[in-house]
């Protein structure tokens, strides 16, 4: 008898879309959590939240996700209130072992704990009291099962990678994490070793994925005579 995988249990996909890509210095304008119970879209429940990030939103960020300062300002929540929500079900869900999913994680995962820094509230890893796992990354096991694959890997060439299908616009945040979702379970189908590993070990194969990847990068950016700035660490 076979073993139960962690991709026919309950995931929770993770998404947000910002004012930029500074980690440090930018805001949330959207977030997303999809609850999925297994594949397709009847099985998932989605909660989004619009948020008033209380500085303009860059003419670039709204050509990415379409949501213009005075949308934002007119329908959105104000960020602690929202930002509080978020980081509770997010808690609620690894406190159940139900491992949180997303597309390069790193950067969601930091902007969040920025903002709640912030705005004055407890961090995750301060509700959580540990470092916050389990966690899947699509991007970071896709460049772990399959290293040298050359190209981009953006989450739309990924999903062309493993001819699936958008259903959505990508860079609508409820839209990314269906489309994340899709996306690990591929790999999982496609790597048999992905499914069968237990969400503690393959988040622990997912740091070490990442950091030969961020090496491999930061020795690039030295050769190129750039700043070797990405960082090592995962999944913050």
């Amino acid at each position: 008898m076979s073993t139960p995988s962690w991709i026919d249990a309950p995931l929770l996909g993770f998404d947000t879309e910002t004012t930029g890509t500074n980690v440090e210095r930018d805001r949330i304008v959207t977030v997303a959590l999809v609850h999925s119970v297994g594949p397709g879209r009847e099985n998932e429940t989605v909660a989004t939240w619009l948020i008033d990030p209380g500085v303009e939103i860059p003419e670039p960020a709204q050509r990415v996700h379409g949501i213009s300062t005075e949308h934002a300002r007119e329908h959105g929540m104000q960020p602690a209130e929202a930002l509080d929500e978020v980081a509770g079900m997010i808690v609620e869900a690894l406190g159940k072992d139900v491992p949180l999913v997303a597309f390069n994680i790193g950067f969601d995962l930091a902007i969040l704990e920025n903002e709640l820094t912030r705005l004055g509230l407890p961090t995750l890893v301060q509700r959580l009291g540990h470092d916050i796992a389990p966690v899947i990354d699509g991007l970071v096991i896709d460049r772990g099962v399959d290293r040298y694959r050359k190209g981009k890997r953006t989450l739309t060439d990924v999903l062309a990678h493993y001819g699936l299908e958008q259903d959505g616009r990508l860079h609508t945040a409820d839209v990314d994490v269906s489309a994340t979702l899709d996306v690990v379970r591929a790999i999982a189908a496609k790597y048999p070793q992905v499914a069968s590993s237990p969400l503690a070990e393959l988040h622990r194969e997912q740091v070490g994925w990442h950091g030969r990847w961020a090496e491999g990068m930061n020795e690039w950016l030295t050769k190129k005579g750039r700043t070797p700035d990405v960082n090592t660490a995962w999944p913050l």
